[in-house]
């Protein structure tokens, strides 16, 4: 028994689900399926540099962002969120880059924000300080591992995308 080849049991919920409606199917889905958190990061990016915030809830320093609301678009998310936090106004683009963490099972959409001059923040919510920081030499012990992944992340996306390839034609 496997996925390729399900017992029985499995057969007869495939056939089950398939007949559900949308909305009882999602709540089976929920029930069943690990869940997950969702958030919405922007990289503000003034001269070489992005904005990097102090929150009482955090160690070191993160990027603007937090948890996408319950039937929030990502793009909704952290445009709420930059304001709720540097008083900033943006308009997002499009996502940059998305970063998964199947151990917390947390996924973070990022959104990539160009500024041509510095802009005047002025930090609320759970954000107490902020500064410019290079984020491929983030100071050393400043970046807790939600901040690190999401880092990471972005940095490979600044790269050329590899396509990826048949491994095997079976």
């Amino acid at each position: 028994m496997s996925h390729a080849h399900p017992g029985p049991l499995r057969r007869l919920a495939l056939r089950a689900y398939r007949v559900l409606p949308a909305g009882p199917s999602h709540v089976v889905t929920r029930a069943v399926l690990p869940s997950w958190g969702f958030g919405a990061v922007a990289l503000i990016e003034y001269d070489g540099r992005v904005l990097a915030l102090r929150q009482t809830h955090r160690i070191g320093l993160s990027l603007p962002g937090g948890h996408i609301d319950r039937g929030e678009h990502p793009s909704e998310a952290v445009v709420r969120e930059v304001w709720e936090e540097t008083g900033l106004r943006i308009t997002p683009g499009d996502a940059f880059a998305t970063v998964f963490d199947p151990r917390t099972r947390i996924a973070d959409v990022i959104y990539r924000v160009r500024c041509d001059r510095e802009p005047k923040v002025r930090v609320a919510s759970e954000a107490v300080g902020y500064e410019w920081v290079d984020p491929e030499n983030w100071p050393q012990g400043e970046a807790d591992e939600s901040t690190e992944r999401i880092l990471q992340g972005a940095l490979r996306a600044r790269t050329t995308p590899q396509p990826g390839g048949l491994v095997a034609d079976d």
